[in-house]
């Protein structure tokens, strides 16, 4: 069985290969078993899916739900996992601190922190955000493995539609001691491919918003080294328990089972 230094330094090289790879997302440990088996080589927590596994919205976990959540998906199978850590439940770079140094204890070997606060959703100065992420980087190099750490730039996720000002929060936050950066729900690949002329380091993006989710080869010829799919696989299963349902509540037929 690999050890947490054997996945971390798996889960690094990944970045490093010779073409953008997929990073899934689970939202419990069956769904994180049936991902392995699939054959993707690492997973991810979702902020939002695991939420909404436990009836309740995204950003509604606390620290140590989400943590616990992250240890779960970590058992469910060898593969190596990152944690969506939000804004490191807190406003405080001790807090993304704090926050990255319990998700390692849970066995994860890479994590995301957002640069807006949980209430009211905000987006932090970028000082602020930079100090934040600064912190986390110093947390994660003081493991004894390599941390893969991911900056997100909340901007067009928060109604910030400023691709400039977003590029220069990745730059920054690069600076600080991020390994990797992301910012989730950019308009179109001239974005994209604009966020990773402008960066060294490698850039994730996020599948999941109708009409702004393109196709690995689209993503990895932009520049794109990982690719997320954040709660959308969660929701293609709801729509599949909710179509399977309405079948039965509706007709009184099990037609879905032929689509087992």
């Amino acid at each position: 069985m690999p050890t947490q230094h054997d996945k971390a330094v798996r889960f690094r090289a990944l970045h490093d290969g010779p073409a953008a790879f997929v990073i899934a997302n689970p939202w419990d440990a069956g769904s994180a078993r049936a991902l392995a088996k699939l054959g993707f080589e690492a997973l991810a927590t979702s902020s939002g899916a695991s939420a909404a596994a436990l009836g309740r919205r995204d950003g509604e976990l606390t620290r140590d739900e989400a943590i616990a959540h992250a240890r779960a998906i970590v058992q469910a199978s060898d593969l190596p996992v990152a944690a969506d850590l939000e804004n490191g439940f807190g406003d405080d770079p001790a807090d993304a601190a704090r926050t990255v140094l319990l998700a390692a204890e849970a066995g994860v070997v890479g994590g995301s922190i957002e640069d807006a606060s949980a209430e009211p959703r905000r987006i932090y100065p970028i000082e602020q955000a930079a100090e934040r992420i600064a912190a986390a980087a110093e947390a994660a190099r003081a493991l004894p493995f390599p941390f893969t750490l991911t900056a997100r730039a909340e901007n067009f996720l928060r109604g910030h539609a400023d691709l400039d000002d977003t590029i220069r929060r990745l730059q920054a936050y690069e600076r600080a001691g991020a390994d990797v950066l992301f910012a989730p729900a950019l308009p179109d690949l001239a974005a994209v491919r604009a966020v990773c002329a402008a960066l060294a380091k490698p850039v994730n993006f996020m599948v999941g918003i109708p009409g702004k989710s393109f196709s690995v080869a689209e993503l990895q010829a932009a520049g794109v080294r990982r690719i997320s799919l954040a709660t959308s696989l969660y929701r293609a299963a709801m729509a599949g328990l909710t179509q399977a349902a309405a079948e039965v509540k509706t007709h009184g037929t099990f037609g879905y089972l032929d689509r087992l």
